[in-house]
């Protein structure tokens, strides 16, 4: 079989849900009008708010900022906004800002493309507005449970020239527009925060409607009978107020001035409905405990995050997730397949107000999952917060593209320091020991502590209280995760060994702990490995537990035309023998992939790897933004097939 014909590009390929980044609206205009453009307007004209700040009621409220001759308006309805700027003394359009992504906002953004004006939009809501017609090839619609109002999207591909990152600044002219994230009406609304004519301006989209109301309810509902965007809105409502805005103007209704009460009046009476019509308190509510003067537990919110409290109010955070179960449930659904989920700031101004915390100075992973370190990176942008973690995570934080295991967070960030398994460290007042607690991970640490005369063991998602009442510990297993047949042997050894008073765990409340909960749940664990002996072949437990014993590295490629990619075949061995490998890569039959065949040895119970090379034609046209590849592999004399593969995302050149 020639090499051409293995590496035969697989047209089965599946596409990404979302394009790669677009040239920017500046330098971009549709080839073609590819729908038919409506011949309604709306009447009247642009009203005067201030000096600089003009209103024009459209489909939605389209605001002018006027600085000069030049302006930025803050979304855009049907355009029409376009024929009346003159009047205003204004001959350019710098920019159209938005603040979400439905097509009452953006309906003639058609028109700002063709006269080459660039569109910023929310960075979560990006794909929405460069890939609608991608989106509604795969939005479902028979079998409707997932009811989120993403049916307003656009019908067509809009050209992003600036995507609006949450808390950060888009500075236009003299003025700096800060991007606070405010979901609810949708999931990736943004509030345009500036200082317009010496007042405090907030540009919230459709967050609130008038004092007391929202435009309107079915937008707020994202899963089947579910109140998610009220949860949300109630939030992100909590969260503006505490920016003093001296005037809100939404999206629709009427400005707002001096908007304090409307907005706690707004809170109030969305709090009182989401309490009738789901029994429960909102996410705004929930609020961290002490479970010693030292030891600081947020337990509602989606993963428990804890922070240790030294005297001098410096922080370690144990973990630091979603606000709550609600904005990670939404947020994740709603994620593209190239996106990171989106994160919302939350808890650190309660510990800072009740608790005495000045200062975040250190964060450190219980696990490498998402759900508990989703707000890392924003704590070293906007608090400067050091990351340490155990020694295997740090590949894995630094570099998210080279692995495919469960719960990868989709942005990378830098670790600062990193502990071998046993090792002893001091932060400030406090000794430490870290060990290596495998099984709901292989990338997971237990660290032990003694805070307020209490032993705590800091153990992530390995155990928790057990609602069988049977004298065990619960546990849970996840292969993609990575799991060998003694994982959680290992795990529960760590405990008995240290002995710990309280177990924090990364669900849930801090529970105490004994000797013989401990001693009961490694027989447990004895039993579950015979299992795995019982069940899967002879010899061959460990190959029957690990999906990516071989796998290539990195699994998340980035590739353009011309470009040339250096990769990896790993291969982990789990038998007592040696292994002869043989390794063809199947990729598309015009790119070059050196060697044509990869053959090694892999020691018995051992790790190897095999480097190799990808190269993309310059003339080579991608049929998808994303495809895959994969590894043809013959393992100890035995051909295997195609076992693993990768998947590559197609850039521009």
């Amino acid at each position: 079989m020639s090499g051409a014909t293995r590496r035969r590009f697989l047209k089965s390929a599946p596409l990404a849900a979302a394009a790669p980044a677009a040239a920017p609206a500046a330098e971009t205009a549709p080839a073609k009008k590819a729908y038919r453009r409506a011949k309604f307007s709306p009447d009247g004209a642009p009203r005067k708010l201030s000096e600089n700040l003009y209103l024009f009621e459209d489909t939605c409220n389209v605001y002018v900022v006027r600085d000069g001759s030049r302006c930025v308006l803050i979304d855009f309805g049907s355009g029409k906004i376009l024929d009346h700027l003159r009047g205003l003394g204004i001959a350019h359009v710098d920019w159209i800002l938005h603040t979400h992504h439905h097509r009452d906002q953006c309906q003639g953004d058609y028109k700002a493309v063709e006269r080459k004006i660039p569109i910023g939009v929310p960075a979560h809501e990006r794909r929405l507005f460069e890939d609608a017609e991608n989106f509604w090839r795969n939005r479902r619609v028979f079998h409707l449970y997932y009811v989120r109002n993403d049916f307003n999207t656009i019908t067509e591909n809009i050209p992003v020239a600036k995507p609006l990152a949450d808390y950060s600044t888009f500075r236009w002219q003299k003025t700096d527009f800060f991007i606070l994230p405010t979901p609810g009406h949708t999931l990736g609304s943004v509030t345009l925060m500036a200082a317009v004519d010496g007042k405090k301006i907030a540009f919230s989209g459709d967050l609130m409607y008038a004092p007391g109301k929202i435009q309107n309810l079915y937008d707020t509902q994202i899963n089947y009978g579910g109140s998610e965007g009220i949860d949300l809105g109630i939030f992100s409502l909590a969260r503006l107020r505490e920016q003093k805005p001296e005037m809100v103007c939404p999206s629709h209704g009427e400005p707002l001035a001096g908007p304090d009460q409307a907005i706690g009046d707004t809170v109030r009476r969305l709090t009182d409905y989401y309490r009738f019509q789901t029994g429960s308190a909102p996410s705004e509510e929930n609020a961290p405990y002490a479970v010693s003067p030292h030891l600081l537990c947020h337990y509602q919110t989606t993963s428990s995050f804890y922070a240790i409290l030294s005297n001098s109010g410096k922080a370690m955070f144990i973990d630091y997730g979603a606000a709550s179960g609600t904005h990670f449930g939404v947020f994740e659904r709603a994620t593209a397949v190239t996106d990171r989920i989106r994160f919302v700031e939350h808890g650190i101004g309660h510990l800072k107000r009740h608790y005495g915390v000045k200062q975040v100075e250190v964060a450190m992973p219980s696990h490498m999952h998402d759900d508990h370190m989703n707000g890392f990176p924003h704590l070293i942008r906007h608090h400067g917060a050091r990351i340490w973690c155990y020694e295997n995570m740090v590949d894995i934080f630094e570099n998210p593209r080279g692995h495919n295991l469960g719960c990868i967070l989709g942005e990378p960030f830098k670790v600062d320091r990193a502990f071998r398994h046993g090792e002893r460290f001091k932060w400030e007042e406090y000794e430490f020991e870290i060990t290596h607690s495998p099984g709901h991970t292989e990338y997971q640490m237990a660290l032990f502590v003694t805070i307020d005369g209490n032993k705590v063991a800091f153990t992530g998602d390995a155990f928790f209280p057990n609602p069988r009442n049977d004298g065990t510990l619960r546990h849970n297993i996840i292969f993609r995760n990575h799991v060998e047949n003694d994982s959680h042997l290992k795990s529960i050894r760590n405990l008995i060994e240290h002995e710990p008073a309280i177990i924090a765990p990364g669900h849930g409340r801090a529970y105490p702990v004994d000797r013989e909960i401990m001693l009961a749940t490694e027989q447990k664990f004895r039993k579950q490995q015979q299992y795995f002996f019982d069940l899967l072949p002879e010899g061959e437990a460990d190959l029957g537990l690990d999906p990516s014993w071989v796998k290539l590295y990195p699994y998340q490629m980035m590739l353009a035309p011309g470009s040339v990619q250096k990769a990896e075949v790993r291969v982990r061995n789990y038998r007592p023998r040696a292994m002869k490998m043989e390794v063809a890569i199947i990729a598309p039959s015009e790119w070059r992939v050196e060697p044509d065949v990869l053959s090694f040895e892999v020691g018995a119970r051992s790790h190897a790897h095999q480097s190799f090379s990808i190269t993309v034609p310059k003339s080579w046209n991608s049929p998808s933004p994303r495809l895959a590849i994969a590894a043809d592999v013959r393992a100890g004399g035995k051909y295997l097939g195609q076992i693993t593969e990768a998947v590559v995302d197609m850039a521009h050149s």
